[in-house]
Parts: C-alpha cells; structure tokens; sequence
C-alpha cells in the first residue's frame, strides 16, 4: 500500500530495497566499501531526521544508510497492519543483507537507534537476529517513563483527520518541541508530510501504527525484560546518548541500563530532549563520532 502523496519539495528516496513483505526506502552517504553505518529512526519519525548525522558519517569515511521504517516515510505500509517489532527488525535483518550483497567486502554495520529504532537495534543486536560492530542507543533503554511516551502518543494522535495548513502542522510541532525555534520557512515541512485524498496534511506513517491495541501492564512488563535480556547479552561495544531534557528516557532508566551493560559508554546532553540529533546534533555528532572512531574505524 503506498504511503500517499508526496509532497512538491519532498525528496525521492536514494533505495528501495524489500523488506518483509514491503519494500523499505532509504538515502545513502559515503563511498562503497568504506564502513557501514546503520541509521533507524524513532516512531513516527523518517529517514529524514538522520540528514545532518548521514552527511557527517559520508564526510568522515563511513557509508552510512538511513532508512524509513515500515510503514513511516516513503517505505511502504504493511498491508495487514503489522508493526510489530519483530517484523520491524526482519526488514532491516533484510535491508543490511541486500546493501552488503551490493557492495562486496562491507563489513558489519554500527547501529545507531533512536526511540523506536534505537530498541530494534537493541532487541536485533542482543537477541542474535541482527548482527553489528558496535551499536549507539539515542535516548532510549528498556526502562522508560510513561508520561513520556504517552506525550509522544498525544502528539502521534493530533489532527486524525489530517491539518488544513501547513501552519497547523507546524503549529502542532512547536507545541510538541517549545524548545525549538519555530521553523520561518514551512517548505521544510514537506517531507515529513503527506497529502490525502482528502485535500489534507497527514504525517508522513500509516495511521494503522498509532492504532495498535495499547499494551497491558503485564505485556509492558514482558516488553521490558526482553529488552534487558538483550541488554545483558551484548558483547559489541556500546554507547547510550541521552537527552538531558528527556521526559522518555530519565537519569534513573539510563543508569539501570548501564548497570545491564558494564561496557557501556556514556553520555548526557543537556539542552537536548527526546529528539537528541535533532535538538543538539553538534553535541551529538561530536559524541557518536569519537565513539566510532575507536570502534568502528574507517580503514
């Protein structure tokens, strides 16, 4: 099923690689055969908020791919509604075979997840469907807080029936993020939206994500320690980067993380929320790149 309209301004994706049953878009930069890098981006989100961090990773001598989500940017959306994590982590099992079939002698790729992304990678990488050099977590851990999550769901679930300006979108986005400067120039919108039938804004993913049943507090429970389970089970090195400002992720939440993790590296970003690259992606990049530098050096 297609993702729906895009919008004048919108790039065309770099890829279309298939996935589980739906094909997966996705940009590229760097030189084939330098070191992969894998970008998975949070819910709700595209490809398009890892931008700023591909063009640094293509800069420094890393071939770095960020790819949407099923269901999220111009990727498709899964035709029976299936979002689950699992199926989440098979297209990018998927995606990563195709792109080092593509370039021969690539070597096993950095992860680096936010939200979403950040707990496929986690799950993928500890629980052996995924297999990686190294793995950056942005703002995320088994253990998080709901009234954080459950803002991003307020926020996920405005306007279901599409906005009729992009000033409403963007309205919408600085209530979400009063932190950030609201954006002078609307066109930049554009690629994380998409025009309905219906003559409205919809957000760039398929309604039928938002729309899964809500987990009980025993599933929620369950969720959690399969997360830790695969927290305890990484043997690559491992970076967590957290926004100082997260209401997701607390000091609480990354120490027990750490504590799941003795190898892990550390990082706390003041001035950033939820959104870390997007909020600091100086600090961010600056972090993430010494990082890989001592774990995942270009040759």
């Amino acid at each position: 099923m297609s993702a729906g309209e895009r919008l004048p301004g919108a790039p065309e994706p770099d890829h279309l690689w298939q996935g589980d049953g739906v094909s997966i878009a996705g940009d590229s930069w760097g030189e084939s055969g330098s070191p992969l890098v894998m970008l998975l981006h949070g819910g709700g989100q595209t490809r398009h908020a890892w931008r700023g961090t591909g063009e640094t990773l293509g800069k420094s001598g890393y071939h770095a791919f960020a790819i949407d989500a099923r269901g999220h940017g111009d990727s498709e959306w899964a035709p029976d509604g299936d979002y689950e994590r699992g199926r989440m982590i098979e297209d990018t099992r998927l995606v990563v075979e195709q792109i080092r079939a593509e370039h021969p002698g690539s070597n096993a790729p950095a992860f680096v997840g936010a939200s979403m992304g950040g707990n496929a990678s986690l799950a993928g990488l500890g629980e052996g469907s995924l297999v990686g050099s190294s793995l950056v977590l942005v703002d995320i851990a088994p253990r998080i807080r709901a009234q954080g999550t459950k803002k991003i769901g307020e926020f996920m679930g405005q306007k279901p029936n599409g906005f009729d300006s992009l000033e409403e979108v963007a309205d919408a986005i600085s209530s979400y993020q009063p932190h950030r400067e609201r954006p002078r120039n609307l066109e930049g919108l554009a690629k994380n939206i998409r025009l309905g039938a219906d003559g409205k804004y919809h957000w760039h993913w398929d309604p039928a994500y938002r729309s899964r049943p809500r987990l009980t507090r025993d599933e929620t429970r369950v969720r959690t320690r399969r997360l830790e389970d695969a927290a305890r089970n990484l043997s690559i090195p491992t970076m967590l980067i957290r926004g100082g400002l997260s209401d997701v992720l607390d000091e609480a939440g990354a120490q027990a993380f750490l504590d799941l993790v003795p190898q892990a590296e550390y990082v706390n970003i003041t001035g950033a929320a939820h959104m870390v690259a997007g909020d600091r992606n100086d600090t961010f990049g600056e972090a993430m790149m010494s990082f890989l530098a001592r774990n995942h050096q270009p040759q």
